[in-house]
Formats: structure tokens, sequence, C-alpha cells
């Protein structure tokens, strides 16, 4: 009997749709669901007649499989994943993979890889980003964890990958430890942002264009075929022109209440703990969590009465420029965040190559991505991509009309908290001398914190007795 290839745990739509992936490319797969009915009815239904064979037990599904093993998880990240590991280290035998191919925390991937490796086997981490169609017809994966797993699982993911526009493969190995599930969590921070800016782009169109959904679904298809080509511009297209049964725009009859699965707040916390400014993508974290307070706003919105100044109507360029620009600095974010995580962890993370895997198969798939992967390639040290010339003179372009657009949308009283995030991070960045000076002032006043000065050798730390009746004692200096 010829044994399989790969055992996968957890038949949900993502498990479901990547073992069908694997079984069209000519990979024999086993699987296991830990309720067994649910096993029965994917082998009997979507996977009859196919190279997929089902277990009741995970002692069937390991023996089931070649050496060395390799079983996939593609279940709920948490104490799931630990449970699964625990069960399955006493079937295995010394060098077989485990992988976990869920939205896991990366400081659990850390964690669990230094764990299983202990125990003689090896670990991967990866991030899987598609939704159920990228699952069945190429994700773009993003594995890390026990590098001599490579070239064991890379035939495997490399082609049920989805590919780019020139063959290769979205997928290739990212890094050590939580790497994988890192890169998949700062994608779905970028995610959120664009997301977010998307949304910001049609409620200008609606609120002060006055455009139709169809209009606005219009516009969103012609963009789609420039600068803004991407996955959730498409599929915004795609939405606003949606009608239901009875022939009405479905997108009206959708609650304004949005949810969140975690990784965006992650990645949030993540840049808290590295200290790198994410604002833009705690913005559209921040306005989902808002979003939930659907009673509180009705209220509000009963309180405050709205008078909107006097305003021009933004033309649809500046709402171009505006979301084309936000996104720029989103992706920015994103990097800088990557990078520094990849100094602290000292993963070596090769930023040319996770933009390519993220052309295509991936949900922030988009056009401008080869331009990130050949600034790198040409910037190999560059610290922020808005240092780089293709997103200098992309940005000096944009300006003028992503100034006009938020200023219009102050006016107007209509929100856009992402695009204004992302052209004040902008404005910050860009400026020499920030008025954190006194904030710094404040702080050695109130806490005797001490402050550097300009006039003196950097590292140099003073305190000042601001109202003469303190002492002269200080604070340790310490940032967190």
């Amino acid at each position: 009997m010829n044994k399989s290839n790969i055992g996968l745990i957890g038949l949900a739509v993502m498990g479901e749709n990547l073992v069908l992936n694997m079984e069209s490319k000519g990979i024999r797969v086993s699987v296991y669901n830990r309720t067994y009915e649910v096993t029965e009815k994917f082998i009997q239904g979507r996977a009859k007649g196919k190279n997929i064979k089902g277990y009741a037990t995970l002692m069937e599904l390991v023996d089931s499989l070649e050496y060395p093993r390799m079983v996939m998880m593609m279940v709920r990240a948490g104490d799931a994943v630990d449970k699964i590991i625990d069960s399955l280290i006493p079937l295995l035998s010394p060098g077989d993979i485990i992988i976990d191919g869920g939205n896991s925390n990366f400081n659990d991937s850390s964690r669990r890889a230094v764990y299983v490796e202990s125990k003689g086997f090896l670990y991967v981490g990866t991030g899987v980003s598609g939704g159920e169609e990228g699952a069945l017809n190429g994700p773009s994966i993003m594995p890390g964890g026990s590098e001599k797993a490579w070239p064991f699982i890379k035939p495997v993911f490399q082609s049920i990958a989805a590919k780019a526009d020139d063959g290769t493969p979205c997928c290739e190995w990212v890094g050590g430890g939580g790497a994988g599930h890192f890169v998949k969590m700062v994608h779905n921070g970028i995610e959120y942002a664009d997301m977010q800016l998307i949304t910001e782009a049609y409620s200008v169109m609606k609120q002060m264009v006055h455009l139709s959904n169809q209009e606005i679904g219009e516009k969103f298809s012609e963009w789609n075929k420039g600068k803004l080509q991407s996955y959730l511009i498409e599929i915004s297209s795609l939405i606003m022109k949606y009608k239901n049964a009875e022939g009405e725009s479905l997108i009206d009859k959708i609650s304004d209440t949005a949810g969140q699965k975690g990784t965006g707040k992650w990645s949030v916390i993540n840049a808290m703990d590295l200290g790198i400014p994410l604002n833009l993508i705690a913005s559209a974290v921040f306005e989902r969590s808002l979003s939930a307070h659907k009673d509180l706003r009705c209220e509000a919105s009963g309180i405050y009465h709205r008078v909107p100044d006097t305003f021009s109507t933004p033309d649809i360029s500046e709402i171009h420029d505006s979301l084309y620009a936000s996104k720029l600095i989103s992706y920015a974010q994103g990097f800088e965040l990557m990078q520094k995580a990849s100094e602290e962890y000292k993963w070596n993370l090769n930023f040319a190559s996770i933009a390519r895997i993220w052309r295509n198969g991936c949900i922030i798939r988009s056009g401008f991505l080869n331009h990130i992967a050949e600034s790198y390639e040409n910037y190999p040290t560059i610290k922020n991509l808005l240092l780089a010339p293709y997103f200098k003179e992309e940005v000096i372009n944009a300006l003028p009309a992503w100034k006009s657009l938020v200023s219009k949308a102050v006016l107007a009283e209509v929100s856009v908290p992402a695009f204004s995030a992302a052209i004040n991070y902008f404005y910050s960045f860009t400026t020499e001398r920030l008025p954190a000076n006194l904030l710094q002032a404040q702080r050695d006043f109130f806490g005797a914190h001490t402050f550097e000065r300009v006039d003196r050798p950097k590292g140099e730390f003073f305190h000042e007795n601001w109202t003469g009746e303190g002492g002269e004692t200080s604070s340790r200096n310490y940032n967190v």
C-alpha cells in the first residue's frame, strides 16, 4: 500500500480546501478530524474518488504516512494546538515534522519549536493566507521554524502555493522560531489597514461625492487596472455592484459593526513592544472596535448634531491618490515592524522575498509589491520604505491630493481616521524637530525622568530643578 505523503488534522474550511489542493497536485493525503463524522462526510463528499484517506484516530493517521512523517494542523490557535502536539509526540519517530498552519501567535510558535525540537522532532509554524479560495486554488505560504524541515516540506508547499505572474511560487522559507507566523501577523495587520482605507474611500465617495453603489463599484473596477490593482480593490468592486435576490444593493443591508480575530491587535501590541510606530494599522484596529459600539454611536449621533462647514467636493482623483499614498504608508509601517523583529529575534528575514511571497494568493496581494521587492534588492540596508526612491516619488506626487482630501473630509465632518493617521505619520516621519522636547521637559518636571540636550553629546542625560524646590535626585533612565 502506498503511504501518504502528508497528514492533515482539522477539516474546517481551510483544512478541507488545502487537502483538495494538495491532492490535485498529485500529493497523497491522510486526514483526521476530532469529530469522525466530519471526516466521513468529507471522504464521502468532496474527497470521494480522490487520493485522500480518512482515519478515526491519530495513531492510524500517523501510521499511514511515509518517513519522515509530515503532519499539518489546521485547527483553532491556542490550547488546541498544544494538545494535539502532545498527542502526536508519542506516535512519531525522530526527524518527523509537525506543522501548524493556523493563525497562531508567533510567541507560541517560537515556544513550540523549542519544545518539539527537544523531543527529537522538527516544527514548522507557517502562515497561510488567501482564505477559502486561496486554500483551494493556491495560497501564499510563509513557513518558519526548524529549517531542517524545509527540504521535506518545500515540494509540497511550493506545489500548492499560488504562482506569481513570472511563475515563481508564493512560498519561500522565512526564518527560524516564530518567524513564519510573525510575517503572517504583519500581513494581517497590513490587511486591516488596507480594508479600513478602502472603506474610507467608499465613505467619501458616498457621502461627499454622492455616487451610487454601482458608480462606486465602477470606480473600484477602474482603479483595479492601475496603481491600486489589488485583490481587496477587486472584491470591493464586486461587492459594491452586487444585488441580492430582490434586486437591491446588499451592501446597504449589512450592519456596520465589524469583527476581528486578533492578528491585527497582535501586530499593534508587538509594534508597541518593539517601539515601532504602527499608528495607521492601530487606527484600523481601533475603528473595528469602535464600530462594535453601535448603540453608543447611535446615542451620540442623537446628541451631537453635525453642521458641516462649507467644503469643496473632492475630485475622484484626490480619493484615488489619498488611498494609494495611505496604502504605501501601511506597507512601510508593516515592513519596518518586520525589520525590527528580524533584528530583535535574529531571524535574518529576507524582505524582498517576503514581498514576492505576497504577490499572489494572499489577501493583500497587489501590483506594487514588485516595487517593494525591488526597493529592498536595490537598497538592502534601507531602514524604512519611505526612504526608497520609488516610495519617495509616489508619495510626493500624491501629497497635494492627499492633503486636500483629508482637509475636505474634516470640514465635511466625514470620518477618515486611517487617511488622517497615514498623513500625520508621514508629516511626523519627515519632521526634523518634533515637539517631543516639551514632552521630555514635562516628564522631567513631574517625575525627574531626565532629558538629553541638543548642545551636549547624545547619551548624556540631565535633570533640571524646575521649581527650585526639588532635589537633585533623578529617576533611572530607561525606555520601554
